[in-house]
């Protein structure tokens, strides 16, 4: 008979000496009877509540929804706060401190005396931070999604939160909104508890951990706001007990053939563009190689099976009665790994053989899809040595192959000062050049590569161009965007070399990107160039700037890589 494995916790609360009745004497406090340090698993609930992370604000709710779960399969609840990334209020970017996330997560675990471990998570970074962080650790782990926002409804048109912020510039110029329509959108946009209610980063993230087997199945459909998210929440906490009795880690579970079905997944929904940067960083602290390229073999010539916005009409809560995520799992079982392990011991076959559709107008068949090429393209040039992405779901299809005159902005300062100058020289033919938002180079790599259009184009009823730059775009967002140009134009890639005139060609079909000019001109660019100043120089954003990985790795810190371990190094008292 194999040997009981003993758990972690024991090692704070079992001993008979000293350091087993200090730990345990202040715990005593909270009163909690004898046989909670008695052998019971200790789960940590880590909680990305806050009041400035609006779409994590029921998060607190939740806590108490799992913490009964886990009393009920007999384990020992204890809820932590981790530092939460709102997207909507924080600057410059969230982005910027996903890795400082990870760390207060993984630090957190390791510290305290935790033996399974429930994420609760919500906006866009709670969701890859704190996975990125417990992949470190690497202890029996399930994560609680928080769930979308109902649909938004304004003037008899639903509305999604996220997506109607990209068409507010173009609401107020060519339809003439005011100040009394926008706050009356405002409140229709974002009408209950929950993050996006479109296909964004929040719900790709969503998507993607179920897709990967973090989740109970079809958890991550359901809107925040549905009885359903409590009930998966009450049985997530019932199931972390039973994972730690069968020590069903992260590294059993965080495989490579785990890694694939997510980003065939992704392809599928019409993901954001941000589930690569992401998903290679979650990779990469559990220790699977996943590269660039990966995204573009495995999931380019997925087809779209949902009609989400932004790469389609419907939104989240209209994706959950159609049959949600399960049903697109189950129509893709001949392209996914269907042996891998899930949180719940099954396999992925098992979990989603028996859905149903109940709308084919919002998911679609193999045989019927929207779209018969839907994935991430990755593009390769003397433009993007290390490469870049472009989401054909979102784009024009008219745009993918074109060649124009770049009209260059060297910041974001640059852009908003004179992106709407009557004198500008653009027209719908040139390709919007941003620089200056690399991962070093903001810092934190915002979401801004799908710049608004200026406002003579938009009058003129131009609704796209393209648009390329070393930052991110939200997955809420649309358009003709080439995002992530690694290296970046801050460290000398080639992007910081482009001058307003260069010609620059985009080929998405034969994945292709390159600026048309001399490379003795190329050359001599690059020998006058001459680095940015440092962008800070203490506390973390420093640490930052000076170990963050470009974008084609994750963009994650060099010395965060790699290496896992929940052992307890020593006890000092």
């Amino acid at each position: 008979m194999a040997k009981k494995k003993s758990l972690r916790s024991a090692e704070w609360f079992g001993g008979k000496d000293k350091m087993g009745f200090v730990h345990r004497s202040w715990l005593r406090n909270q009163g909690y009877p004898d046989d909670y340090f008695e052998g019971k698993p200790v789960i940590g609930i880590c909680n990305t509540w806050s009041e400035l992370t609006p779409c994590n604000g029921h998060l607190r709710d939740f806590a108490e929804v799992v913490k009964r779960g886990i009393l009920e399969a007999g384990g020992f609840p204890m809820e932590f706060p981790v530092m939460s990334l709102g997207e909507t209020l924080m600057r410059p970017t969230t982005m910027l401190f996903r890795n400082l996330a990870s760390m207060d997560t993984e630090e957190s675990i390791r510290a305290n005396p935790l033996d399974g471990i429930v994420l609760l998570t919500g906006c866009d970074k709670t969701t890859p931070s704190t996975v990125m962080g417990a992949c470190s650790v690497d202890l029996p782990t399930i994560v609680v999604p928080g769930g979308p926002m109902l649909s938004g409804r304004f003037r008899g048109e639903k509305v999604g939160s996220g997506s109607m912020n990209w068409m507010i510039k173009e609401k107020h110029h060519r339809e003439g909104y005011t100040a009394a329509d926008f706050t009356e959108a405002e409140t229709c946009v974002a009408r209950s508890i929950g993050h996006c209610n479109t296909m964004g980063t929040a719900s790709t993230m969503a998507t993607m951990v179920e897709a990967l087997g973090l989740t109970l199945p079809g958890f991550s459909s359901v809107p925040a706001a549905d009885s359903r998210k409590k009930r998966f929440a009450q049985l997530s906490g019932r199931r972390i007990v039973e994972m730690v009795r069968e020590d069903l880690k992260l590294s059993k579970i965080l495989t490579r053939k785990a890694f694939e079905n997510a980003i065939v997944t992704n392809a599928a929904v019409g993901g954001s563009t941000n589930l690569i940067i992401h998903l290679t960083a979650i990779a990469g602290r559990i220790g699977v190689d996943l590269k660039l390229d990966d995204f573009d073999t495995l999931g380019s010539k997925v087809p779209l099976l949902v009609s989400l916005k932004p790469s389609g009409k419907y939104l989240m809560e209209d994706f959950f009665y159609a049959g949600g995520l399960p049903v697109v799992l189950n129509e893709l079982k001949e392209r996914l790994h269907r042996d891998t392990v899930t949180v719940n011991g099954n396999s992925l076959t098992d979990n989603y053989k028996d859905a149903v559709c109940y709308d084919d107008d919002v998911i679609a068949s193999l045989k019927t899809p929207f779209q018969k090429e839907a994935g991430i393209a990755v593009l390769r040039g003397n433009l993007c040595e290390n490469g870049a992405v472009i989401k054909p779901s979102a784009a024009s299809e008219e745009l993918m192959k074109h060649k124009g005159a770049a009209v260059v902005f060297e910041s974001m300062e640059d852009y908003h000062e004179r992106i709407d100058d009557p004198d500008l020289e653009i027209d719908e033919n040139s390709v919007i050049v941003l620089k200056g938002v690399g991962p070093k180079g903001y810092p934190g790599m915002p979401e801004v590569g799908n710049v608004d259009l200026p406002k003579k184009m938009i009058m003129k009823g131009v609704t796209d161009m393209v648009r390329i730059s070393d930052g991110r775009m939200s997955g809420t967002a649309a358009g003709t965007v080439v995002l992530h140009v690694s290296p970046e134009s801050t460290v000398g890639g080639t992007l910081a070399f482009v001058k307003n005139g260069d010609c620059i060609e985009l080929d998405v079909e034969k994945r292709k990107l390159h600026l048309d000019i001399p490379e003795e001109e190329l050359n001599k660019r690059k020998a006058a160039w001459k680095p940015p100043a440092p962008m800070a120089d203490r506390g973390y954003v420093k640490m930052y700037v000076d170990h963050v990985e470009q974008a084609d790795k994750g963009a994650d810190l060099n010395f965060l890589v790699g290496g896992s371990g929940s052992k307890v190094e020593r006890d000092l008292h």
